[in-house]
């Protein structure tokens, strides 16, 4: 099959080697170009890179546009694959090939059709998650499902840890999906609308601590924010504060949210939970931060006396 390739950062980078290795023939590759954005600068793998390095040609665009539908046509793909590709993609591109468009998200689809789907599914304590392979229709990562595999999710997973697990089954999935639509199969998988989610974009506010979650949302909203991703963070006498490691306290805590409470273990307890009034919560035990100046230090060294709060806003 002649083949044209959409993506961007690691995730498109990883979709394109396997598709090079695929004995297919790529006669194009479509990426947007570098972006300062903070969730776009990390997993960078440059696709315009890798292509030219194997004589496929590359268009870089921030989204579709005429003169691209041009290319595509005098191109004259067989399918069209995308993965991580950050805007809309019209239907005369993506019913122009004879196959349509692959599409492959890093999420056990219809769960977190969108943005970020591994932070998201992780802050929100998903046993699992996945990649999935889907024929692309008009509604954004809603068509049919071609191949779908899951992995599990550890008590102590970061986002970095679901990144690396997730990504190592972009070949195989591609691999296996190139082979079922070269075979003529097109007997794919409705999704089940019913339980469909959809989410937005990742940006620094949503990294923001509101003191009001329990506590085992908090823990695993640090987790969803490991390095490299922008860390969760509050703010504490008027600086930024970003939590690097964080657990929830063996013991119940009362009071309002937010007040730097008490030692436990190799941490400090910060009050936490909208019923944390009525002593029937758990607190965040903040072990390790890192200050405005990048340095990384334990929590006790930044809350030095118990009392004040931490608050959304400095």
């Amino acid at each position: 099959m002649r083949v044209v390739m959409f993506g961007y950062q690691t995730w498109g980078h990883r979709t394109l080697q396997a598709l090079l290795d695929s004995g297919h023939d790529v006669v194009l590759a479509v990426t947007h170009p570098q972006s300062d954005h903070a969730y776009e600068k990390i997993w960078s793998d440059s696709v315009a890179e890798l292509a030219e390095a194997h004589g496929v040609p590359v268009v870089l665009r921030n989204r579709p546009d005429d003169e691209l539908l041009l290319t595509l046509k005098q191109a004259e793909p067989d399918l069209i694959v995308a993965n991580n590709w950050r805007t809309w993609i019209p239907p005369e591109i993506f019913t122009l090939p004879r196959h349509g468009i692959l599409n492959v998200h890093d999420s056990l689809l219809p769960a977190y059709a969108g943005f970020s789907p591994l932070i998201w599914a992780l802050i929100n304590g998903e046993r699992e998650v996945g990649v999935t392979a889907h024929m692309m229709n008009a509604e954004l990562d809603a068509g049919d499902i071609v191949v779908q595999r899951a992995v599990p999710v550890g008590p102590a997973d970061t986002a970095t840890d679901l990144f690396h697990r997730t990504v190592d089954l972009i070949a195989p999935i591609v691999a296996e999906a190139l082979d079922l639509i070269a075979s003529g199969r097109t007997d794919w998988t409705p999704q089940d609308r019913t339980k469909a989610s959809f989410f937005h974009k990742r940006s620094i506010e949503d990294s923001n601590i509101d003191w009001n979650w329990p506590a085992e949302d908090i823990e695993r909203l640090v987790r969803a924010q490991s390095d490299p991703y922008p860390n969760a963070f509050t703010h504490y006498k008027g600086e930024r504060v970003r939590v690097l490691k964080a657990s929830v306290s063996q013991g119940v805590y009362g009071g309002t949210p937010g007040r730097v409470f008490i030692r436990e273990g190799d941490g400090i307890v910060i009050v936490a939970g909208a019923e944390a009034r009525r002593g029937r919560s758990h607190g965040l035990v903040i072990e390790r931060v890192r200050t405005e100046d990048g340095t990384d230090l334990p929590a006790g060294e930044v809350f030095r006396t118990m009392g004040g709060y931490l608050s959304r806003q400095p």
